[in-house]
């Protein structure tokens, strides 16, 4: 059985690993799949982002990675694979991918989705989140592979060496009346 596990991976997380890894026991091959959105404005270019996932994931044989455009479900059916895998995070989440599971079974019936609950310890953990903390020149060496700490870093320190207008923050007091 094939499992397509989609996503934007702008960066892969500790979190996704924990799924690929949790998943790959699960499935006879896993494609982990880095979905071309020209909507968005990404931290990583889609190679850079397969190259992160290949490297953090070469120690599991049946896990691939690829990339594609347009819907998972036609990607799925090209892929010849019968899961679509999520995860789960919270409740809020729940709500977002049943909507799309439901939406996807419109398109084929031949395919399922799979949700896989979090490890409590990533619970919390967003690519989003990991790109925020390293904005604001956090650490995400706990957040994320080391390879892509590295990669996150370099690309902070790119951004930030271009000219910044400072933010100034003023107290502003109120007029006294004399």
């Amino acid at each position: 059985m094939i499992a397509i596990y989609p996503g934007s991976f702008d960066p892969i997380t500790l979190g996704h690993l924990d799924l690929i890894q949790r998943s790959s026991r699960l499935f006879e091959q896993v494609i982990v799949a880095v979905l071309r959105n020209p909507n968005k404005i990404p931290l990583f270019t889609v190679e850079q982002r397969l190259e992160q996932i290949r490297i953090a994931t070469k120690h599991l044989p049946n896990v691939g990675v690829d990339s594609f455009d347009g819907l998972t479900v036609e990607y799925a059916q090209m892929q010849q694979a019968q899961i679509l895998l999520r995860g789960l995070r919270a409740v809020s989440d729940f709500e977002i991918e049943l909507q799309m599971a439901h939406t996807n079974k419109t398109l084929s019936t031949q395919i399922e989705t799979v949700f896989l609950a979090t490890s409590n310890e990533y619970s919390f953990l967003s690519s989003s989140v990991v790109r925020e903390i390293a904005r604001f020149g956090g650490s995400v060496d706990h957040l994320v592979p080391s390879h892509v700490a590295r990669d996150i870093y370099k690309c902070y320190n790119q951004v930030q060496s271009l000219p910044m207008s400072p933010t100034k923050t003023e107290k502003i007091l109120p007029h006294e009346s004399t």
